[in-house]
This record gives C-alpha cells, sequence and structure tokens, in this order.
C-alpha cells in the first residue's frame, strides 16, 4: 500500500478525524498528500514516514513555568507535519513549504556557524541535546509544512522542535523519547543556541497531547495530569485572535518576568517562588519592594494566585462547572494584565494592540453569559483567547477582524501530542 493509500484508508481516515476533528479530514487528506508529493519532487520516491506535532493552547499558569508552577494548557488542531525518510549520512536535509532555502546540517559538527540562521540554530540545538541527554542522533530528509503561524503565541518553534525530535526519536531511538524528554531537548535547544530563557510549558504541551495539568514543582520530572474535557463537544470553541503587535526584540521584556520573580525569592533566601508562601512575602514586604521592587513583587503575587488558579480550573472542569472555569480563565487573563503586566510593553506605550483587543472583546461578551477572554502566551504583544457558545463565534470572528484587521483562528484541542502519525495509522490496522 502506498503512503497515499495509507492516508485514504478506512484507518487512515479515522486517524485523521481523531488529530483533527471529522470536519477537517478531507482537507488533512490533501494536505497530507501535497506533502508526500512535495517530497517526491524533492527527494524523489523513498521509505518514508508521517508526522505531526502540534501548537499548543495556554488556558492557565500565565508565566509560572520557569519559577516551578503549575499550568492548565492544551495541544492544539493546528501543526507541523513532516514527510520524512531516514538516510544513511550524518546529514539532516529538509525544506520548509513556502520557503526555497534547502536546509543542511552536518551532524558531525553540531557548533554555531556564522552564517547559522534561526532554524540551523535550533535544529543544531536539538541535535546536542539529543547528544547530552544520552539518545542516539543520526541523519534524516524530510519536507515540512506548518500551519502554526509564527509569531502566533502558540508555540511554533516549539511545534516544530517537538516534530524534530519525534523523528530522530523513531529513526534512532525505537521511539523511546518521551514528552518530558522531548520538551528539555527542546528547552535545551532554545536555551543553549537561541538565548532563550524558556521554560518548559510550551514544549510539553505540544508533546503531550490533551488538555494537560502540569505542576512544575520539580522541572526534572513534572507531574502530568491529563484533564478530560472537550470544547467543542460542550458547545465552545476557542478562538485565537492575531491582534497586530509586533514580536521584535521583545526577549528583554520575556526575560524580566522571570528574573522579576527569581529576585523576589532570592531576596528571601530562596531560589524560585515556589519555595515561598505568600505569608512570606506578607511579612516581609517591605524589605522585598526596595530589594526587587514593586513590579517584581505584583509578578510574585500573580504567581502565587495563579497557581490556586489552575488547580481551581482543573476541579471545575472535573466536576464541569463549566462558567466557574470561565469566570476563573478571566481572573487568570485579568491578572496577567494587572499584575503580570504582560499585555504591553511599558516603554512603548502607544503600542497597544492586545490591550486594545481585549478590551474590544471584553465590551463584546458583555452580553454572553459564559464566555471569557484572556491574553495568550508569552503576552507584551501576539494574540488572545477567546472563549465562547458556538453560535456566537462567526460573529464574533466577523466583528473582531473588521475592527482589527487581523487574522482569526478557531481552534480545538486535539488528544494526540507530536507522533508519527504512519504508525498510529498501522496500529489502527491491527484493531
Amino acid at each position: 500500500m502506498t503512503d497515499t493509500e495509507l492516508l485514504n484508508s478506512s484507518e487512515g481516515q479515522i486517524v485523521l478525524a481523531r488529530m483533527y476533528g471529522q470536519q477537517q479530514v478531507s482537507e488533512q487528506t490533501t494536505r497530507y498528500q501535497s506533502l508526500i508529493q512535495a517530497y517526491r519532487e524533492h527527494f524523489g520516491v523513498g521509505n518514508i514516514e508521517l508526522f505531526s506535532a502540534p501548537g499548543r493552547c495556554e488556558i492557565g499558569g500565565n508565566h509560572t513555568d520557569h519559577n516551578h508552577g503549575k499550568v492548565l494548557a492544551g495541544s492544539i488542531t493546528l501543526d507541523t507535519i513532516a514527510v520524512a525518510a531516514k538516510v544513511e549520512e550524518p546529514v539532516i536535509t529538509f525544506f520548509s513549504e513556502g520557503y526555497q532555502t534547502k536546509y543542511v546540517i552536518h551532524l558531525n559538527d553540531l557548533s554555531p556557524q556564522p552564517k547559522d540562521d534561526g532554524t540551523t540554530l535550533l535544529v543544531r540545538g536539538m541535535v546536542a541535546g539529543l547528544l547530552e541527554f544520552g539518545y542516539r542522533i543520526g541523519g534524516f530528509q524530510a519536507y515540512i509544512s506548518s500551519n502554526v503561524f509564527s509569531a502566533s503565541g502558540l508555540s511554533s518553534s516549539a511545534s516544530f522542535e517537538m516534530l524534530i525530535c519525534t523523528i530522530i526519536s523513531h529513526f534512532y531511538n525505537e521511539g523511546a523519547l518521551d514528552a518530558v524528554a522531548k520538551s528539555k531537548i527542546g528547552q535545551y535547544a532554545e536555551n543553549r543556541y537561541w538565548n532563550k530563557p524558556s521554560g518548559l510549558l510550551d514544549q510539553m504541551a505540544c508533546a503531550y497531547g490533551g488538555l494537560v495539568a502540569i505542576d512544575f514543582v520539580n522541572p526534572k520530572e513534572p507531574i502530568i495530569n491529563p484533564v478530560h474535557w472537550n470544547f467543542g463537544q460542550n458547545g465552545y470553541s476557542l478562538v485565537i485572535v492575531n491582534t497586530g503587535g509586533n514580536h521584535a526584540d521583545l526577549t528583554d521584556d520575556y526575560a524580566a518576568v522571570p528574573n522579576e520573580m527569581y529576585a523576589v525569592a532570592q531576596s528571601l533566601g530562596a531560589s524560585v517562588c515556589r519555595d515561598l508562601s505568600p505569608e512570606d512575602l506578607y511579612a516581609n514586604l517591605k524589605l522585598v519592594r526596595e530589594t526587587a521592587g514593586d513590579r517584581a513583587v505584583l509578578r510574585a503575587l500573580h504567581f502565587f494566585e495563579e497557581n490556586k488558579r489552575v488547580d481551581e480550573q482543573v476541579k471545575a472542569l472535573q466536576e464541569r462547572r463549566f462558567s466557574d472555569f470561565l469566570r476563573l480563565v478571566t481572573e487568570s487573563g485579568n491578572s496577567s494584565w494587572k499584575w503580570l503586566q504582560n499585555v504591553y510593553r511599558s516603554e512603548v506605550p502607544r503600542e497597544q494592540d492586545v490591550s486594545v483587543a481585549l478590551a474590544l472583546t471584553e465590551i463584546y461578551l458583555k452580553s454572553i453569559d459564559d464566555s471569557a477572554c484572556r491574553v495568550h502566551g508569552g503576552g507584551f504583544a501576539g494574540v488572545i483567547l477567546t472563549i465562547l457558545p458556538n453560535d456566537y463565534v462567526e460573529d464574533y470572528k466577523t466583528w473582531i477582524s473588521g475592527m482589527l484587521g487581523t487574522p482569526v483562528l478557531v481552534v480545538n484541542v486535539r488528544e494526540h501530542g507530536a507522533v508519527n502519525v504512519s504508525d498510529l495509522i498501522h496500529a489502527e490496522k491491527k484493531y
């Protein structure tokens, strides 16, 4: 059976329905078939396999993972996919749809090179991370496509990282890398090769699959608890609104959030905010304000309250108290806006794209009882998340995109994280 026939088989269609929803099966079948054809045009016929790694949606726990906090996040139906084949040479070669660049990374030298762009550096970093954590590496060739738009707050980079890790895990490590291992390798690559002080949230949500509560009290062994809730089946949609903000030069803004929380902890003899209680901060407030500053205090207060909220959000979903869950999402967003202060850059007060989008959405949602909106992801620029009943989605999309002139995406949580799609189809055939 050819790869195209595999996709069109009843088992292939079942797998695509599980990954993307029944309404997207035809579209996704065509998408994968086009990718297979593009692979053949660039590399010829080979023993290929299909891979997918989703983007992620953050529901609660905004900016807490780096201080060993709790998060609620989910993999989504937008993803980065690849057609890939193992090769004998220690070289990774790939093309990305929509770009002319042919990426060629020789694995015998993983040190950063002067001409490396961000993508090349990231692949080098991931391969170096695989070696660092004791895994085998090797070459492959691939054609890659993604609908996880960059600078969209949906973790396009983490999606790409988890895709590459999954390919190498399958070809050279018998699929042994679990979600935690892949996530650590992605974090290693970003920290060491991008100089980006990222936590593990983005990678974990992309790698694991479904809606998950993650506790980073011990970052080396995060506690992962699946949360069984399907927004679509319960009549709701997750709507991602691109606010049009500029993501350029935000590294310092992102880095200041964990660094200020660290400063609060260190002023009280701890390493991270998770090592403290709110009472520790209350009892020493004057000292901490003088040592770390008022914004750092507010960000630490956000951390403590956000940790409580994640537990409350999970409990509300488990007990099917969806109105309470939405109220908690709103509280989380307000805390990010007022206390964490990651909705706009204080240095650029004229540019507040996220704030404007949130303000407009709050006005729109006043007439809808059970709904919520919040800044999504790292913040400062990018996107917001709106959760509202399916009946209002098209009207809201038309209204907000007409006001802002920016893209609006409707997503849902998918059960599969970073996976070998070919293996899923073959496994379905066995039943």
